[in-house]
């Protein structure tokens, strides 16, 4: 499913409909106190492979939702975030979030602590991730000596991030814009990975995305959502094994089904993954309960 067949946005009240993404729909509020705001929405949608899929997972806009605002309250003393307010229309009541507009930097803010994923397959390549060197011997899973800063470029819907270098950041946003990035990253994952890890989950890696406030003070801010499955690996700690695939709390699922022979979706076709069944689907959906609730100690 590309941009063009995503299902078309809901018409808001006092809302005008900007934009779709993979996941989150974007409105500007033309009535009210917040008029001019923005409105970010957090769908049911999900996508893998860079396909959104047909199938929805219930009450996922709702659960990512509750986990940003979560983590929003928990990192507030590192680093100021763009959330003015969750007074929303009705219809989207619990899965949305008034916010402020930003000029975002053009660049994912990914950390890494542990070694998977795309990072693994360019140090197999090259023992490098992002230009940093690291130790030979890391296996998939394998925990980093300390954790490190690997941007990407942000992609359209239906591309790959690509991992570049912090040389090319600079080049970007300029030194000293790319240092603070680096910092910040770096002093938000491990605040959140110490807070994960308490509750016996282990954050492998996530992606940030920051902004400035136009004709604001400069500061830094904290934008999108933060630190969900959809952004994040989260893996049980108890589980943890270095030198396999491990458990995680996120879409994973979805993806082995989707791999599976089950599926009968062949991956190098370029056709879109078929409809999800429904017992994937439930999976899925207390998967991410799952993660909410042992980050949060709430109840969804």
């Amino acid at each position: 499913m590309t941009l063009a067949n995503i299902p078309p946005a809901p018409e808001l009240p006092g809302a005008r409909h900007l934009h779709s993404g993979k996941v989150r729909d974007l409105y500007e509020l033309t009535e009210g106190p917040h008029a001019g705001k923005l409105l970010m929405v957090a769908s049911d949608r999900l996508s893998i492979f860079d396909f959104v899929l047909a199938t929805t997972i219930p009450d996922k806009g709702e659960i990512l939702t509750r986990m940003s605002l979560w983590w929003f309250e928990q990192l507030a003393s590192l680093v100021p975030n763009h959330v003015i307010s969750t007074d929303v229309p009705a219809a989207v009541r619990g899965r949305a979030v008034i916010c402020e507009r930003l000029d975002m930097f053009p660049v994912e803010c990914v950390a890494r602590g542990y070694l998977t994923g795309s990072g693994l397959l360019d140090y197999r390549a090259s023992g490098e991730v992002c230009g940093i060197a690291l130790p030979a011997g890391l296996e998939d899973g394998s925990r980093l000596p300390e954790p490190i800063f690997t941007p990407a470029t942000k992609a359209e819907l239906g591309d790959h991030d690509e991992n570049v270098s912090y040389d090319a950041v600079a080049a970007t946003v300029g030194a000293e814009t790319a240092a603070a990035l680096r910092d910040l990253t770096l002093r938000v994952y491990r605040r959140a990975e110490e807070i994960a890890r308490e509750q016996g989950i282990l954050l492998a890696d996530t992606k940030f995305e920051f902004g400035v406030v136009p004709d604001g003070d400069g500061r830094i801010v904290l934008a999108d959502e933060v630190l969900t499955p959809d952004s994040s690996r989260y893996w049980p700690a108890d589980d943890w094994q270095p030198g396999r695939t491990q458990p995680s709390y996120d879409k994973q699922i979805v993806r082995n089904w989707a791999l599976s022979p089950e599926s009968g979706w062949d991956k190098a076709s370029g056709e879109a993954p078929p409809p999800l069944p429904a017992e994937v689907v439930e999976r899925t959906r207390r998967r991410y309960i799952e993660a909410y609730e042992l980050l949060t100690g709430e109840t969804f």
